[in-house]
């Protein structure tokens, strides 16, 4: 092999090391959203800490500005109620799931690496799109609890893209259970995530 082509090993060794770097960003960027400082390994122990913002705390039920929420529900949940959630998935929240699942695949945090993939670029976490799945159900009345969820990822969300969740009540399977219709589009309104779930709804504490 020429001195000059670079051994399948040294290809390894650059896309670990841009990964673990990568890691390493995320996870800073997790910690400073909460308030943590993190010391670089870089600086000397003389070095004063970097000063850190301390995120808002959310409260429950609370919505951002940023959100969309469409709710069409009676006071009794049946066949046909319906929430959608819109959310924009940015770089700091596919930097801060990496963060908190430990995910660091460099498809989502590595520029570089990524735009040598069949997506020609970073694209964002399968479960975090699909998280948004979870957000829409948490806007039901009363206390909603997943039994089962199956999903089918159609097309990769971009950093960057707005996105929907709609779930919608197909089934009423009795005991506080519904068969849910669980599906996510972009703001082109293409399916990029379909499935189903089951869940329970207790009422509300008082």
């Amino acid at each position: 092999m020429s001195s000059h082509t670079p051994s399948m090993f040294d290809l390894w060794s650059k896309s670990s090391v841009r990964a673990f770097d990568a890691a390493i960003e995320a996870n800073r960027a997790m910690a400073a959203a909460f308030g943590v400082s993190v010391p670089d390994p870089t600086s000397t122990a003389d070095s004063e800490p970097e000063s850190v913002s301390v995120e808002d705390r959310l409260e429950p039920a609370e919505n951002l500005p940023e959100w969309d929420v469409e709710l069409q529900a009676g006071e009794e949940l049946g066949v046909g109620d319906f929430v959608r959630f819109t959310k924009t998935l940015d770089e700091r929240d596919v930097e801060r799931f990496a963060a908190a699942s430990g995910d660091t695949n460099p498809i989502h945090l590595d520029e570089e690496w990524a735009e040598e993939t069949r997506f020609s670029g970073r694209i964002v976490h399968g479960t975090l799109a699909a998280g948004l799945i979870s957000a829409a159900l948490a806007r039901l009345p009363g206390g909603v609890i997943y039994l089962s969820q199956d999903v089918e990822f159609q097309a990769p969300v971009r950093i960057g893209d707005r996105i929907t969740a709609e779930v919608e009540i197909v089934e009423d399977l009795g005991g506080g259970r519904f068969r849910l219709r669980t599906t996510v589009v972009d703001d082109e309104e293409s399916t990029v995530i379909d499935g189903e779930a089951v869940v329970l709804i207790d009422d509300v504490p008082n």
